[in-house]
């Protein structure tokens, strides 16, 4: 099989797959009784396991089916979750997710998870409780179910005549020392032991893996004998280098449990395979399929698209856009009806597509937010608090670019608020609040932004330590502190390497993290903001565009060239006569609301050329915002709003200063996008 043909979309459900498994090991932890959360985990682990070793990554799917066989004992009731358990197999999940990543970095994505086989291993045997004793008796019928794999009727309908002709039946586990050399020889001295005192009805691996070596460094049989367990054990525990022998004695009963769950792995099967075929006919049996079982949410009615082929798409639709602005144009000078008929029926067909080219790039925020779940829950219990994250509007879209660059920032803040803002649970019961502290993670949208917020009911930001920290560093004058809002000082914290912590922790407190949230949040045309009450809690708000692809800008001219300028960074657009330019220690400056802010010559800085006949009797300013520093940029002409599809500059033309991208107007000209940002000194 050619592998890297598959390798892309077995990288993309590997992830989908780990994802469910990690929402639903979360949700049975909060219901450790609802064997239903313990299907789906089980049925995500198989379908996990089909794939990696259909592709070949031999230890991702060894330790699946591990895990695998502790999902089985649990949902048929042989095992009941504790600690101990949620930890490994939490453990598990996370060498599962470091092996997919290490493939999709083009690594082998092999990894030694022999403790971690060892754990599981430990659990389906019962062993891991043995140190506490109570549950020794419950031991047995563990070992039983672990050496148990399918029969076929036939062999259970040898089993069970031999068994009533008065004949003994067990299910044989046998363990080889890890210092043995020739494995398969051992085991075929195993078997020969076995033929001359009874029948083997069934091994696993099966014989011929057994005598290729192929097997760790254990194998089952079940096996019909004359002999008691006593002697049985004996006889398989003579051969040299053979470590243990587990042989438990089947009856009636246990064969029908076997054959109980012979059949509800057959149903779990024939249900997934299902699901598969259901996903295959999916364009044309869609409207039906709409009250699918629950394991649509892996196999739903979508396709993947890689994201370039959208790009793609995209620019083809912005010289589409082109086209149809020239059209409208020759329409309304040939004046012909038929023609402007035509256009005008092109011109709402390419409105419709505009929107669904815009749309197939929004992604549900939820693709991001679903990973912190499981991030708080490992934190709060490392910093032995009790927190709970409650997420709204994870459905909220977001393009696919903005996407993949917010979850660093978030991850910074969340780890913030359980770290700086949630109390010790005694603390929190000492000021009169409930012993776990909320984390709110909500994403809503508001015109043309969304806006993701972080809210927790922790202790709250100390207005005087973090001044008394800025004026310390020297970030702030004791002057200047005391005339400082409360907006003002907490935008402080993000000045780079400011930290109120009294201790650094693994978590946070070394300073770095939020000036790099904010200057994450920036590059994507957003804004963060702080809201927070002492005692009470505090709020981190972010504001993002809707989309990096088509964005609000205002066009503006320059001398001879068209300029556009993103409507997010503008605060408004003005025009002062040129006697009320100031200079200030050589540099220009206006008077600007109560203050004095730097006038930047565009003419200067891009070197335009210089028409006298262009020069307009006022000054043309746009008043443009970076955080809570504003400066005005001088235009000859506001030519107006217009919604532009961004597009890149390309390789040729690197590290231009002050120049995010380009863009192609309806008439055919290219005009450069400013980077509002990149002329804050």
């Amino acid at each position: 099989m050619e592998v890297n043909q598959y390798l892309s979309m077995f990288i993309d459900e590997s992830k989908d797959h780990l994802q469910a498994m990690n929402d639903n090991l979360l949700a049975l932890e909060n219901a450790p009784d609802d064997i239903s959360i313990v299907q789906h985990i089980f049925r995500s682990a198989h379908t996990l396991k089909g794939m990696s070793a259909t592709m070949g990554f031999e230890d991702l799917a060894h330790l699946t089916h591990e895990m695998e066989n502790v999902l089985d004992l649990l949902r048929n009731h042989k095992l009941t979750m504790d600690e101990f358990i949620f930890d490994v197999l939490f453990k598990g999940l996370d060498s599962l997710e470091a092996m997919v990543y290490d493939i999709i970095e083009g690594g082998s994505g092999k990894s030694d998870v022999s403790d971690l086989v060892r754990n599981l291993q430990s659990i389906v045997s019962g062993d891991y409780k043995s140190q506490s004793g109570p549950q020794a008796s419950a031991a047995p019928v563990k070992s039983e179910e672990a050496s148990s794999f399918d029969l076929d009727e036939f062999q259970i309908s040898i089993l069970e005549q031999s068994m009533e002709q008065g004949m003994l039946a067990y299910s044989i586990q046998v363990g080889i020392r890890e210092d043995c050399v020739l494995k398969a020889a051992r085991a075929y001295m195993v078997f020969e032991a076995l033929e001359q005192n009874g029948e083997v009805i069934k091994s696993s691996p099966s014989v011929q893996d057994i005598e290729n070596e192929k097997f760790d460094r254990s194998f089952s049989v079940y096996y019909i004998t004359g002999l008691d367990q006593e002697a049985l054990t004996g006889l398989v525990g003579n051969v040299s280098e053979i470590e243990s022998v587990q042989a438990t004695q089947l009856t009636a009963e246990s064969l029908k449990q076997l054959q109980q769950s012979k059949q509800q792995r057959e149903e779990e099967q024939k249900s997934v395979q299902a699901a598969a075929g259901d996903s295959s006919a999916a364009e044309s049996k869609a409207g039906r399929q709409a009250q699918g079982a629950p394991a649509a949410k892996v196999a739903n009615r979508t396709i993947r698209v890689d994201i370039e082929r959208l790009d793609v798409l995209m620019n083809l639709f912005s010289e589409l856009l082109i086209d149809r602005v020239r059209l409208e144009s020759l329409a309304e000078e040939i004046r012909r009806n038929e023609l402007t008929e035509t256009v005008e029926h092109m011109a709402r067909v390419s409105s419709d597509l505009q929107n669904i080219v815009l749309k197939l790039r929004m992604v549900p925020v939820e693709s991001v937010f679903n990973r912190f779940p499981r991030m708080i829950r490992d934190i709060s219990k490392t910093l032995e608090k009790k927190v709970e994250l409650e997420i709204t509007g994870a459905d909220t879209e977001l393009d696919r670019t903005v996407i993949d660059e917010i979850g660093d920032p978030l991850v910074h803040l969340l780890r913030n608020s359980v770290d700086h803002g949630v109390e010790l649970p005694n603390e929190r019961v000492s000021n009169g609040k409930p012993e776990t502290g909320t984390i709110h993670l909500r994403a809503f949208h508001s015109g043309n932004h969304v806006f993701i917020e972080i809210e927790d009911d922790g202790k709250g930001i100390d207005r005087h330590k973090v001044l008394k920290t800025a004026i310390k560093n020297n970030v702030v004058t004791e002057q200047q502190a005391q005339s400082m809002e409360d907006t003002e000082v907490y935008q402080l914290l993000f000045a780079s390497g400011f930290s109120t912590a009294d201790k650094i922790s693994d978590i946070s407190g070394r300073g770095v993290g939020l000036d790099v949230v904010k200057s994450k949040i920036e590059q994507l045309g957003g804004q963060v903001s702080v809201e927070s009450k002492l005692g009470v809690g505090t709020k981190f708000s972010i504001q993002l565009p809707l989309t990096l692809s088509i964005i609000s800008a205002m066009l503006i001219r320059v001398g001879d060239e068209k300029y556009a300028v993103p409507l997010s960074s503008i605060v408004e657009t003005m025009a002062i006569a040129p006697d009320k330019v100031r200079r200030v220690h050589g540099n220009p400056m206006i008077d600007y609301r109560e203050g004095v802010i730097p006038l930047v010559s565009l003419k200067e800085v891009f070197e335009c050329p210089d028409s006298a006949a262009d020069k307009p009797e006022d000054l043309n300013l746009v008043i443009v915002r970076k955080g809570d520093k504003v400066i005005s940029l001088e235009v000859d002409e506001f030519i107006g709003q217009q919604e532009i599809v961004l597009k890149s500059i390309g390789k040729y033309l690197t590290n231009l200063f002050g120049i995010s991208g380009a863009t192609i107007l309806g008439d055919g000209q290219v005009s450069l996008i400013i980077d509002p940002n990149a002329l804050f000194k």
